[in-house]
């Protein structure tokens, strides 16, 4: 199976809004397609426009399983209006409050991937304690608090299978990056310490993980 996306796979993804970088996404790309392998569902927590969503769902057409997303769609807290990460056009004109759920569908129409897609609306921790079956690969991309981003990992570590990848993103270790990226980084640490990961690759602030263990 191909580990790199096709040239208009990767130009939807670089078109789509977001925040991860090319070299990051080809190897969430790569992860995604040897998780699905497994022949299990590929998970995203933090769905914002379908940036990556596009490349998770790319690569489980090519493997023969589901891409599943996972967001409210309202915005993380770094995204709301005064803050840094804050886009204008992801306000709904009429309510005031973001809604990334149309640009996400929009990208994801665009790229012709919307039929290996089930993109859940929903908070993360409400939807982990609904899910039941195992996961071929977990990718955490949500909010960047250390109660959102453990929430993300207790909710949806459990349903990784064995030899299945948990991808963190944003891990940022030094401390100046406590806004951006220090609670994924606790959270990879606390993966590690675990016993129940071993880290597979690192490229920038994606950090993959292989389950070899049992456990969270």
């Amino acid at each position: 199976m191909p580990t790199a996306p096709k040239p208009e796979i990767l130009a939807a993804f670089e078109a789509a809004k977001g925040f991860m970088p090319a070299g990051e996404g080809l190897a969430l790309y790569a992860a995604a397609v040897e998780a699905g392998a497994l022949g299990l569902p590929l998970l995203e927590v933090g769905t914002y426009c379908g940036r990556s969503t596009i490349l998770l769902a790319d690569a489980a057409r090519t493997a023969g399983v589901t891409a599943v997303t996972v967001d409210h769609h309202r915005g993380s807290e770094e995204q709301q209006p005064e803050w840094e990460y804050h886009d204008p056009e992801t306000v709904d004109p009429e309510l005031g409050v973001m809604d990334t759920l149309p640009l996400f569908r929009r990208a994801l129409h665009t790229a012709g991937l919307e039929d290996h897609v089930i993109a859940v609306v929903g908070r993360s921790p409400q939807v982990a304690r609904m899910w039941n079956s195992p996961l071929g690969l977990v990718f955490i991309d949500g909010g960047h608090t250390d109660e959102h981003a453990t929430a993300d990992y207790e909710g949806w570590a459990p349903h990784v299978a064995q030899g299945g990848l948990l991808l963190i993103h944003d891990v940022f270790p030094h401390p100046e990056d406590e806004f951006t990226g220090q609670a994924p980084y606790r959270v990879y640490l606390r993966a590690l310490a675990s016993g129940a990961f071993t880290e597979v690759s690192a490229t920038d602030s994606l950090r993959v993980l292989r389950r070899t263990g049992a456990g969270v």
